[in-house]
């Protein structure tokens, strides 16, 4: 039987039956839910929110959702950046975000088992007790819950030297389309039986099934001392450049941020700090493990010989506190408007040349476009800071496939996004590093990896969800 055959409060009866308190058609939930950090807002209202407590309600609200072809959104903590878990008009939003249980922490094989909801830093946190640390590090670790970071594929600080979520994932338990359970993966270091679908539904964005449970890897903190520096440069290439010889001398820093002057004006603002002052383009780099003040040191005659104003912190404390001035970069862009957050990704040999096509974007668009970088992996994020949302909904972009919507986005800074993403494209990178495809990247996504290859996504995700009901309009 199809939704439209059947009333929408019918279906609301049948839900809350089955899920009882979980499901919520309070309409501040219901319009809290269309957006995320991104802040693109979805277009109409969603049927119901499920905020489900257990695994059983997941399936349950999936049955109901199966049965009358309802459209289903996978929801966390709505810290998404690419608009990629919110609750579109006749959806059912199921949301992972008070699945909160750690279910074993077990210290002899480094690994934990998890509930989606579980907050990335609270894992992280229970475990440093026992020296260990769960090591995928968004900047939104705080806030973001593991399940999300699964579902994105999450990258963050530490990506060049302890890789993205992937690497970090041992196996999944998935609530499929139609209400069945998948369990993917090994407790094992090893495991190589039959295809890896652990790593298919990491980064899979909600368009396959929703993520319930994860078992994850733990890793050792790093022994030793922990010894950040902080460089200083009168202009952005010389400290693109100074990046990028870092990791061409063979060294990999646990961090390596670089931060533009108008990155820095900003976080200045908000933070009450003063790093404009040192010069036009910041660089910040942490090393750590056995040997740390060697590699620092190694570091900072690289930096030096770039011409760097090189300075050392203190004492770890002090290192910390950089880290989260850096971490401040987003709230304090968010202080000044709208930010269209972006994310792009290219070789680290070409992150010079990434940064000087934004420079050139920015001047011939007459756009300020405040960039930081991950500029260990090559990921920067150049960042639009937007006029107030309009009062009534415009049209999105031509020929983007986005519709009519609550859109802020002013057609100048799309035209100087498709320039941006394009160039790093060309240069051998992607238009998403980390924060995924979602609804604001589609458009981009065959330019990217062929009709050939889209066809064949569209058909793998046509085997898990056959009545395409999954988080439909994201990605593909």
């Amino acid at each position: 039987m199809h939704v439209a055959e059947t009333a929408p409060q019918a279906i609301l009866d049948l839900l809350d039956a089955e899920v009882g308190e979980a499901v919520s058609t309070d309409p501040a939930l219901l319009q809290s839910v269309r957006t995320d950090k991104s802040g693109w807002v979805a277009p109409g209202t969603p049927l119901a929110v499920v905020r489900a407590r257990t695994v059983d309600q997941v399936q349950a609200a999936m049955r109901i959702a199966a049965r009358f072809r309802i459209p289903v959104v996978p929801r966390g903590a709505g810290t998404g950046l690419a608009g990629g878990g919110v609750g579109t008009d006749g959806a059912l939003v199921i949301s992972t975000e008070l699945m909160t249980d750690v279910v074993e922490v077990n210290l002899a094989d480094e690994l934990a088992v998890v509930q989606a909801g579980v907050v990335n830093q609270h894992l992280s946190d229970l475990v440093a007790p026992h020296g260990l640390v769960f090591s995928p590090d968004p900047a939104s670790k705080a806030i973001s819950t593991i399940g999300g970071n699964i579902a994105t594929n999450a990258g963050g600080l530490l990506c060049a030297k302890y890789g993205v979520t992937r690497e970090a994932i041992l196996g999944l338990l998935v609530v499929l389309p139609d209400g069945s359970l998948l369990r993917t993966g090994h407790r094992s270091v090893k495991g190589v039986t039959g295809y890896d679908l652990t790593a298919l539904f990491t980064g899979s964005e909600g368009t396959l099934g929703i993520i319930v449970e994860a078992t994850v890897r733990l890793r050792p903190i790093p022994p030793g001392d922990v010894v950040t520096i902080g460089a200083f440069f009168a202009d952005l290439a010389a400290a693109a450049s100074a990046a990028a010889a870092i990791t061409a001398a063979r060294i990999r820093p646990a961090v390596m941020e670089l931060m533009d002057s108008a990155s820095l004006i900003a976080i200045d603002a908000y933070s009450g700090t003063r790093l404009a002052d040192g010069g036009a383009a910041y660089l910040l780099v942490q090393t750590d493990a056995r040997g740390a003040a060697d590699e620092a040191s190694a570091i900072a005659e690289i930096l030096t010989r770039a011409g760097a104003e090189v300075r050392l912190a203190r004492d770890a404390a002090e290192g910390e506190a950089l880290l989260a001035v850096r971490r401040n970069f987003h709230p304090a862009l968010a202080a000044r408007g709208e930010v269209l957050i972006e994310d792009v990704c290219v070789p680290r040999s070409r992150l010079v040349e990434m940064f000087a096509a934004i420079e050139d974007i920015s001047k011939r668009h007459g756009i300020s476009i405040p960039t930081v970088a991950h500029a260990g992996d090559g990921n920067l994020h150049p960042n639009f800071v937007l006029p107030e949302r309009p009062a009534h909904p415009i049209d999105g972009p031509a020929g983007g496939g986005v519709g009519v919507d609550e859109q802020w986005v002013p057609d100048a800074v799309w035209a100087a996004a498709d320039e941006l993403f394009q160039a790093a494209v060309a240069l051998d990178g992607t238009l998403t590093g980390e924060h995924g495809v979602g609804v604001l990247k589609k458009r981009w996504l065959e330019n990217e990896i062929g009709p050939h290859s889209l066809a064949l996504q569209r058909g793998i995700k046509a085997v898990f969800d056959p009545q395409s009901i999954m988080n439909p309009g994201a990605v593909f």
